[in-house]
């Protein structure tokens, strides 16, 4: 098991110099006012980080939506699985 962890952590590493490599050719980028010329890899990096951290904060708030919502266990009774 350790050996592929280490397998897949290399070509998770490969992966992703070669994806830099590749990108470093500036793009044109705007966002509201501002704008400017952007190496690709920074562009993919601020849109994934820019993705990531909107899912992470949908799935806490998700998730203390959930929590306020929840019977406490002293309160469960035969009752409440009724329908």
């Amino acid at each position: 098991m350790r050996n592929v962890k280490l397998g897949v952590i290399i070509t998770l590493s490969i992966v992703l110099m070669l994806i830099i490599v590749q990108n470093t050719t500036p793009v044109p980028g705007r966002f509201l006012w501002f704008s400017g010329q952007l190496p690709a890899i920074v562009l993919l990096f601020i849109t994934t980080t820019g993705g990531f951290v909107t899912g992470l904060l949908v799935g806490l708030f998700h998730r203390q939506a959930n929590k306020e919502k929840r019977v406490p266990y002293s309160q469960y009774t035969e009752t409440t699985y009724r329908m």
